[in-house]
């Protein structure tokens, strides 16, 4: 998980619509923007700046375009935080790929980003709420997600909404292993 929306506000000033829905190829430009900016804001103390500043969205646009039209299970979705039409935030969940976890009972949120820019007006909490439907509507019973061992406000925002850590951890390695960054990964039930 990247940079992260941790508040449960009411809609940006002015009522705008905002939404969460499946992701589209036409997102994947969007979806890598808002990725690129997350990782520059959250990984700027871990990678070096200049490794950061190669990160190239267009590239990996490409790699979102073909993942919204290839997936290898139906479990595996995109959903998308908007602001009107404009993405502000995605999430993916799917099966849970952990060893010690069973792939028909366990999902994952894999990912929950939220454009820096737009912090705080709940769209983050929007795409939690929309992944945990999700994971609900693919019959999994425990949803599982992996947050770095320093994201102290993410973790109070996902025990406030009853998640709890489960005891695992891991060390991550970022783009080629330039930087490593700790992870405790938390758990709820979502059946019944």
């Amino acid at each position: 998980m990247q940079a992260h929306d941790h508040s449960a506000s009411p809609a940006p000033s002015g009522g705008a619509d905002v939404s969460v829905r499946v992701g589209w190829s036409d997102d994947a430009p969007a979806i890598a923007e808002i990725q690129v900016s997350a990782w520059r804001a959250t990984y700027a103390e871990v990678l070096p700046g200049e490794l950061l500043d190669q990160l190239d969205a267009g590239e990996i646009a490409e790699v979102w375009a073909q993942s919204l039209t290839q997936s290898t299970d139906a479990r595996n979705r995109v959903l998308v935080g908007l602001e009107r039409n404009t993405v502000r935030g995605f999430c993916v969940t799917g099966p849970c790929p952990d060893p010690d976890a069973d792939p028909i009972r366990v999902g994952e949120i894999s990912d929950l980003t939220v454009d820096p820019e737009h912090l705080g007006n709940g769209h983050g909490s929007r795409l939690m709420q929309a992944a945990v439907d999700t994971l609900v509507a693919d019959h999994f019973e425990i949803a599982n997600v992996w947050v770095n061992s320093e994201a102290d406000a993410l973790r109070k925002f996902l025990e406030s909404a009853g998640w709890a850590p489960d005891g695992a951890h891991r060390t991550l390695e970022l783009i080629s292993g330039d930087a490593q960054v700790k992870q405790v990964r938390l758990h709820t039930t979502i059946a019944g």
